[in-house]
């Protein structure tokens, strides 16, 4: 088709095009768009393919027009589009007509869409960024600390003896808060509520005060919370609360011998086993999170160092796949959640316009990234994907096989090839850049990292 392009750059990633097709063109398509009426055309007193031209023109005038105007306008974009790789539109959102053009086919046709692509951004300095790496040792109280927490989830719960609550004991209560009045504040009422006593994982925070209590006990609780209490609702307020406790549990936690490894793991012959191979996990998550704080610290750096706008259909489509998760994950649909959202007091514009400034700084990391790996032309090879297999195999405890069956399926596959480009081009900048010590953590401090 004969047609010329021009391409005009708008705010935020967006394009202007306009396109001009040529009248030869515009009457040659007319001229196919009336032969196709006339070849399919069934009107009274006319045989099928035999109605006149110009009876189908007087009737079906402004149908034809808008037929060939849309065959033009179509093939057009579809060829400029095939063969174009700068300002091809993104999938989010589809180009947008300002007007649609009149048909004359004495005359070129002209039109004008825009549309978002893909934002241009170029990294090419460095200079001035440096990354901090935390000092993470693990400790043998680290290692402890872990089986602990393996020996406490595999503990029996059962009755307490003496039937005195104490800190770390799971209790049942009934509660209910008192108003000045001495009577109980309707709604406030809830019955055998269960909670681990030293978790403050209840409303009113009472974990200390019910300390000594005995089941079956009733007390009237006092309490005055400080005025910079993270609760807003309780902040600088006194509260009474009537409590009952009903049961009163404790963990019964296993020997920590050979025979809690095993009962725990059938791969574990010895406790030692058990020990080692937290150990390595504890390392491995070590290294994996020291290396996602350095990467979120050079994105940050990039990201603040070259400025550019995010389409607006991209930002778009990035919020509506966070609320789309967001009800997969309440097990409900987008319109049923944004009804809960608006009886808890919110709204949805509101939520999304709070995941705007994360949802924006995501997606410009992602660019980046992107834009460098294309840059810097990284590829990875199959060796190194065999590397990969391997690598993953033994930081998860499995076997080759069992990792290859895992990326068997295409779309699995290329988030791993995906993911090994993303390293090496990490790879490449930290010996580019400069890597400072950070501060000095401890296992768990480290993952409190922000």
């Amino acid at each position: 088709m004969k047609l010329s392009k021009e391409f005009t750059s708008l705010e935020k990633s967006a394009v202007k095009l306009t396109v001009t097709v040529e009248k030869k063109e515009v009457e040659a398509a007319y001229k196919d768009t009336l032969a196709e009426y006339v070849k399919n055309a069934q009107i009274p007193g006319f045989r099928k393919g035999h109605v006149p031209a110009n009876v189908l023109e007087r009737k079906f005038g402004d149908s034809l027009k808008a037929d060939t105007i849309g065959e033009l306008i179509d093939s057009s974009l579809n060829e400029i589009f095939e063969n174009e790789t700068d300002n091809r539109p993104l999938p989010y959102a589809q180009p947008v007509m300002e007007k649609m053009p009149e048909l004359d086919i004495t005359k070129d046709l002209v039109y004008t869409v825009t549309y978002d692509v893909f934002p241009k951004v170029s990294v090419k300095d460095f200079n001035g960024i440096s990354v901090k790496e935390p000092q993470v040792t693990i400790s043998e109280a680290d290692i402890n600390e872990e089986i602990k927490n393996i020996q406490e989830r595999n503990a029996m719960v059962i009755d307490k003896k003496d039937g005195t609550v104490a800190k770390d004991d799971i209790v049942t209560i009934n509660y209910s808060e008192i108003g000045e009045d001495g009577k109980e504040i309707e709604g406030s009422k809830r019955e055998d509520f269960v909670f681990t006593v030293g978790s403050g994982e209840n409303i009113y925070k009472i974990d200390d005060e019910i300390i000594g209590m005995k089941k079956d006990e009733t007390k009237e609780i006092t309490k005055k919370y400080k005025k910079d209490d993270p609760d807003e609702e309780l902040a600088g307020k006194t509260k009474k609360i009537s409590v009952t406790v009903k049961a009163i549990k404790i963990r019964d936690l296993p020997a920590l011998d050979d025979d809690f490894a095993q009962d725990v793991n059938e791969k574990y012959k010895t406790l030692a086993d058990m020990k080692a191979d937290i150990s390595r996990n504890m390392e491995t998550a070590k290294t994996r999170k020291i290396r996602e704080i350095k990467n979120n610290d050079l994105l940050s750096q990039l990201v603040e160092k070259n400025p550019f706008d995010i389409p607006a259909s991209m930002l778009q489509a990035e919020l509506d796949g966070r609320w789309n998760m967001m009800a997969q994950q309440f097990q409900t649909s987008p319109e049923q959640l944004e009804k809960m959202i608006v009886a808890s007091g919110q709204t949805k514009e509101s939520m999304l316009n709070e995941w705007t400034g994360n949802s924006e700084k995501m997606l410009k990391s992602r660019i980046i990234v992107d834009s460098l790996i294309r840059e810097r032309n990284i590829s990875v090879t199959p060796e190194e994907i065999e590397e990969q297999y391997k690598k993953i195999a033994e930081e998860g405890g499995m076997t080759v096989e069992e990792v290859k069956k895992h990326y068997e399926d295409p779309r699995s596959k290329e988030y791993l090839i995906d993911d090994t480009k993303e390293n090496k081009l990490y790879d490449q900048i930290y010996k580019e850049i400069k890597i400072s010590k950070g501060d000095k953590l401890t296992f768990k401090e480290l993952f409190e990292q922000k």
